[in-house]
């Protein structure tokens, strides 16, 4: 069955696509949910518009995340946190935490989930942790984990 997508369906297709999946699937989750309309032959016009709005809004967001990229390029991120004499801190510091000092010292608004720590940092230093701001933009920032008095 032929279906035009009104969202983003992980495996199946981006909004506006015009798509074939298993009749079953269309009556059963996507027509009933508002997530697709049955493609029919006039449909085409409105396809194009969602496709064209979908265009433009992944330009914004991407010209946006490239701006993002600059300033957190430019940028060295201080975290203090309470540390051992060693170097070893007591807790760790996690992407929430990065996330919250980006905001707090850059003015730029970055989502935990779009920081790309493998493991949260447990020692004190300087570390560069990888950001992705956009299916085509990423950025590093350097963060610099400071023992707190």
């Amino acid at each position: 069955m032929k279906v035009l997508l009104r969202d983003d369906i992980a495996g199946v297709g981006k909004r506006g696509d015009i798509v074939e999946v298993a009749r079953g699937f269309a009556r059963n989750y996507l027509l009933p949910t508002g997530r697709a309309l049955v493609a029919g032959s006039k449909i085409e016009k409105q396809a194009v518009a969602m496709r064209r709005g979908r265009d433009l809004r992944n330009t914004q967001e991407r010209d946006a995340a490239r701006s993002v990229a600059d300033i957190l390029g430019a940028a060295t991120v201080t975290v203090s946190a309470r540390a051992a004499a060693e170097g070893r801190l007591f807790g760790s510091v996690s992407a929430t935490d990065v996330a919250e000092a980006i905001t707090a010292q850059t003015g730029a608004q970055v989502d935990r989930h779009r920081i790309g720590l493998t493991e949260p940092i447990k020692t004190v230093g300087t570390h560069v942790v990888p950001v992705q701001l956009h299916d085509e933009v990423n950025a590093e920032v350097t963060v610099e984990v400071v023992p707190s008095a």
